[in-house]
């Protein structure tokens, strides 16, 4: 099936060589599509999307692929994965259970591949497919090293794929990203990410590189913990996009105010 894109082209002769795992299959005028429906969803989901380390990122991105280790806490992750990479400018791919990408095979047309997590020599298989992604600027691999989606509130518990795509993908920069959804004082809740600084290791060890990649996701949360406490953005995030409260309903209010007071 014709793909349309080189990215895609690239993506579908990687795939050929792995039958048991699920290539992504990108179908670039879907993608573009996709990824604005996202935006619009997460816009009537969340009254606002806060950044850190975007302009960062996206300037490592412009020199180098990027590898994103990420935290793994809900199912809007994929749709807040798809708005980050059209903000950071770059051809975005994730990794995926299996079993959900069966259940939800669009997300193979915005860059998405599956891997079988209880069998290894098919995880094997993915974690080379992730990394020969990763062989130009202004590529981003996303990869949730939990395996799943947890608490915010659980210690993180890392598998060592990230670790062993770092090592395969040479010219790859690792950034870590951690996401967070939050309830405060607005009617729906916010989300919060945020990028840090790249992870730099000679180190070979795989056990230690994935628990370099986990304190760095630590550290972002820690980051997020400290704006939801102040419930501030401060200087440090930005919003991505943020709901307007309708003047209608500023105006509604503050009557029903004046009427109980």
């Amino acid at each position: 099936m014709p793909l349309g894109s080189r990215a895609s082209n690239d993506t579908h002769e990687l795939g050929t060589a792995f039958s048991a795992m699920i290539p992504a299959q990108k179908w670039p005028l879907f993608d573009a599509w996709f990824c604005r429906h996202a935006r619009k969803r997460l816009a009537r989901s969340f009254h606002a999307l806060n950044v850190h380390g975007l302009a960062e990122t996206k300037s490592i991105a412009q020199d180098a692929p990027v590898l994103v280790v990420s935290n793994h806490t809900s199912w809007h992750d994929p749709l807040v994965v798809l708005a980050l990479g059209r903000a950071l400018d770059v051809d975005a791919y994730a990794m995926m259970d299996a079993k959900n990408l069966e259940k939800l095979p669009f997300f193979r047309r915005v860059g998405a591949f599956g891997v079988h997590l209880d069998d290894a020599r098919d995880g094997a298989r993915a974690l080379r497919y992730g990394a020969g992604l990763l062989d130009r600027p202004r590529r981003a691999v996303w990869i949730f090293p939990q395996g799943k989606t947890c608490p915010v509130t659980e210690p993180l518990v890392f598998r060592g794929g990230s670790a062993r795509i770092a090592k395969l993908a040479k010219g790859c920069r690792i950034v870590p990203m951690a996401v967070r959804y939050e309830h405060a004082d607005d009617e729906l809740p916010s989300a919060w990410v945020s990028f840090g600084a790249p992870v730099e290791s000679t180190e070979r060890d795989a056990g230690v590189v994935t628990a370099l990649h986990k304190s760095a996701v630590e550290r972002e949360l820690v980051r997020i913990e400290g704006a939801v406490r102040a419930r501030s953005r401060g200087d440090a995030f930005f919003p991505l996009f943020e709901a307007k409260t309708p003047w209608f309903g500023t105006m509604a209010e503050r009557a029903l105010g004046w009427l109980a007071g």
